[in-house]
């Protein structure tokens, strides 16, 4: 089942196409859209009023805040060392993962095909751009670009 039964979902959430997503453990806040193609796994809480876009990937440990926009295929890591098995070569489980977490603050925004590091802070109306590669926190109001992800500008600066 795509929607697993241990998914908390808020008012007014919608899922444009449920059987083309792919959602168990999580918490998605009120009147949030979620498009096709996207995964929420266990343990990610998704505030109210944002959207997330068609492929994107929020792993465990990711807390995204109210009124945040994520694009088309972002993806989020949340183990900074990730290995298929353990030292021993065991295939590794649950138990030997080792999640850092990731917050995404009020109304951030982040660009399509961006790669969002664990352990990271986007800041308050802080801006990813397309294809960044966030490896360091991002103020809050910052307008981050590039690999690796740099402070290009300031959304409080921008003319629209």
């Amino acid at each position: 089942m795509p929607i697993s039964n241990d998914v908390r979902l808020g008012d007014n959430t919608r899922i444009f196409q449920p059987d083309l997503v792919n959602l168990y453990g999580c918490t998605i806040g009120d009147e949030t859209k979620v498009g096709a193609f996207v995964e929420v796994q266990r343990g990610c809480t998704i505030g109210a009023r944002c959207k997330i876009s068609s492929h994107s990937f929020l792993c465990e440990g990711v807390v995204i805040e109210d009124e945040v926009f994520i694009g088309h295929g972002v993806m989020f890591i949340n183990d900074p060392f990730p290995r298929a098995t353990t030292a021993e070569g065991r295939l590794q489980d649950m138990d030997d993962w080792m999640v850092v977490p990731t917050q995404v603050r009020h109304r951030a925004s982040i660009g399509s095909n961006a790669t969002i590091m664990s352990g990271i802070t986007i800041g308050t109306n802080a801006l990813v751009g397309a294809g960044a590669v966030v490896t360091h926190d991002v103020p809050d109001h910052a307008i981050v670009a590039g690999v690796p992800a740099r402070v290009v500008g300031d959304v409080r600066h921008r003319s629209d």
